[in-house]
Parts: C-alpha cells; sequence; structure tokens
C-alpha cells in the first residue's frame, strides 16, 4: 500500500504526510478503532499545554502514541483549538506507526520544527513576501478544496495563515 501523492506537502524540499493520507492508509490496512484521551487540559501552570493519548487498532495490532500543543507549538490561528491539535497529533503519530510511515505528519510540526520560511514570526515576518515552498503548498491544497485566493495581498504571515486553516478544512 502506497500513500496517494495528494497527501503529500512539500516544505523547502522535505515532504510531510497529511493526517488525511495516514487515515486513508489506515482505512486501507483494515483500521477498526481509533479512540484518544485527553492527558492533560491546557492551564497557566502547564503553560497551556495540551496532552491527548491516540489508541489505534486492527484486528491483529494495536498502537497508541501521545501528541501535545502549546501556544509555542502552533501556528497562532490555532492557539484557541489546542486540544483539538493535540489529538489530530496524538493521532497522526498513532497512525504512522499503525501505517509504517516514517515520514512526519504535517500536522505534528512545531514551530520550533517548521522550515524557518514558513514559521509566522510576528513583525519581522509580517511584510515580507510569501516564499515560493508557501505559494505552491497554498495553490495546491486551494485546488484541492476548491477556494480562490488572492496572491497579491500575501505575506509570509497571512500565507502561514492560510495554510494552517486549509490543512484543517481538509481534515473535515
Amino acid at each position: 500500500m502506497i500513500i496517494n501523492e495528494k497527501f503529500i506537502i512539500n516544505l523547502q524540499g522535505k515532504s510531510y504526510v497529511t493526517y488525511e493520507g495516514l487515515l486513508d492508509l489506515a482505512h486501507q490496512k483494515n483500521l477498526k478503532s481509533m479512540e484518544v484521551e485527553l492527558l492533560q487540559i491546557p492551564s497557566p501552570d502547564n503553560n497551556m499545554t495540551a496532552i491527548c493519548r491516540a489508541m489505534a487498532a486492527t484486528e491483529r495490532e494495536r498502537f497508541q502514541d501521545m501528541g501535545d500543543a502549546s501556544p509555542d507549538s502552533v501556528n497562532s490561528a490555532l492557539v484557541p483549538h489546542l486540544i483539538r491539535m493535540a489529538s489530530t497529533r496524538a493521532k497522526a503519530r498513532v497512525l504512522r506507526d499503525l501505517t509504517n510511515v516514517g515520514m512526519t505528519a504535517i500536522e505534528e510540526l512545531s514551530l520550533e520544527e517548521t522550515p524557518p520560511d514558513t514559521v509566522e514570526n510576528a513583525g519581522r515576518l509580517q511584510g515580507e513576501p510569501p516564499t515560493v515552498r508557501q505559494i505552491e503548498t497554498i495553490k495546491k491544497l486551494s485546488e484541492e478544496l476548491n477556494y480562490q485566493v488572492n496572491y497579491d495581498t500575501l505575506t509570509k504571515k497571512t500565507a502561514g495563515n492560510i495554510i494552517s486553516r486549509l490543512i484543517e478544512e481538509k481534515k473535515k
């Protein structure tokens, strides 16, 4: 079983799989169940960090892994959704184990791990034009989702926000 190329995103010459692609492959491997448990609710005492554990099973195997999300590890547009992001990251990690995919899921990336020109750096990047990779990613996602994007007004910051929103929309 091979992941369909439409589920691969290229950033800075490195390929990442989408959660959607992992889920598709897991269903091909007869995914029977997937559960998520919230282990830590974000609060000021834990630096607003959500932690989730995901479990996925086929008839013969069972896997589990964890994912976390905090304001420091997600795009600013996703800060209100830390629990959901931690859940998605945990599910992506467990599905990578279940499907034997070594490629990192795009949803697992934290800001520190994201290639530098795709990170939203408030202020410094605000007026800079988007990178070629950001434009390529937006074009690919917007075509798949039939979205119209005005490329004339994009900055690195707005491109990062659009990519995050399109990835979230793709999961729905």
